[in-house]
């Protein structure tokens, strides 16, 4: 895969590479979220090398800034079933972002989805962590799949008491062509 360049920003997209893990996961240790360790990062990789998942990583001056992935088979069973790629698990670092990372990433990911799917899937928690997620997916023309809220990848049903935290999800779509 080539290199991207958004030239709004210095930011370079690239797929990930294993020379990437240690840095990433530094990075994160950093701003205390230690769950997206080098383990993680290196099932991605296997997962890239076998074909069911993309990942792309933003760096801005040279240094890590984010990333995201591309399913190419969603776990949200109404996007397995429609073959809509899912656009999944996507970091910027707190202190970077609203600098234009997240656009970029967002930018290649629909680039090549669009080359397998006319449309892409998102799902975003429903906490005020994911406010700058909510907002950039629907500047970008994402809307809510009208399937309602999930939890682990199942509908909410009306009157059910569900836990609120990651696994809480709206799932959105966007037609690329």
């Amino acid at each position: 895969m080539d290199k991207a360049k958004n030239t709004e920003v210095d930011v370079v997209i690239r797929p990930l590479e294993a020379a990437d893990v240690p840095e990433v996961a530094a990075a994160f240790a950093a701003v205390g979220w230690p769950n997206k360790g080098a383990e993680q990062f290196g099932r991605y990789l296997a997962e890239q090398e076998g074909g069911s998942r993309a990942t792309w990583f933003a760096f801005l001056g040279g240094a890590f800034a984010g990333y995201l992935n591309v399913l190419w088979r969603s776990w949200y069973p109404p996007f397995a079933a429609e073959c809509i790629p899912e656009v999944n698990d996507f970091n910027v670092l707190p202190h970077l972002r609203r600098q234009g990372i997240g656009t970029a990433l967002m930018d290649e990911a629909e680039r090549v989805i669009v080359e397998r799917s006319p449309v892409a899937g998102i799902g975003v928690g429903v906490t005020a962590d994911y406010g700058d997620a909510m907002r950039l997916y629907v500047r970008r023309g994402y809307v809510p799949d009208g399937r309602g809220l999930t939890t682990h990848e199942r509908p909410v049903v009306y009157g059910e008491s569900v836990i609120v935290d990651d696994d809480l999800v709206l799932y959105f779509t966007k037609r690329l062509r």
